[in-house]
């Protein structure tokens, strides 16, 4: 009974640890994301309810980009002319990205990433973002 009890603590500790490996959040990171709340330093919270803007990552390997876009009413983006290139670098089971610009370098961590949002940490607050879904009014 003791072999059989040590053989399944010792399965499901295998299990719990791939659940919560941060690089199971790498595939949810790349999208169309706009900005849903931002809970400040101190605490304060900050909701948008209308974006004019929205955040394009790609992710390839161990690096990205992020590109701020503007949806247009017939399903195209204008693009800002700068982007923000980053290295994702797992690190003490958290995932970050790693920016650097001619201007400034700074970091976030991966609180968490699926299908329907995106959370992510820095030194100004923690940022969740929505998926953006593209309204298209197209006539024909």
């Amino acid at each position: 009974m003791k072999k059989f009890l040590f053989i399944l603590s010792l399965s499901l500790g295998f299990i719990s640890c791939g659940e919560n490996d941060p690089s199971n959040l790498i595939p949810f990171i790349t999208g169309y994301w706009e900005i849903k709340s931002v809970e400040m330093p101190d605490g304060t919270l900050k909701e948008f309810t209308v974006n004019t803007s929205v955040d394009y990552i790609t992710v390839q390997g161990d690096s990205g980009v992020r590109k701020k876009l503007m949806p247009r009413l017939d399903g195209s983006y204008r693009e800002f002319p700068s982007s923000e290139k980053f290295k994702l670098v797992h690190q003490n089971d958290s995932l970050f990205m790693f920016y650097e610009t001619p201007f400034a370098s700074w970091k976030e961590t991966v609180i968490s990433a699926d299908e329907e949002e995106l959370a992510v940490k820095n030194a100004n607050g923690i940022y969740v973002y929505k998926r953006f879904k593209n309204l298209d009014l197209k006539t024909e």
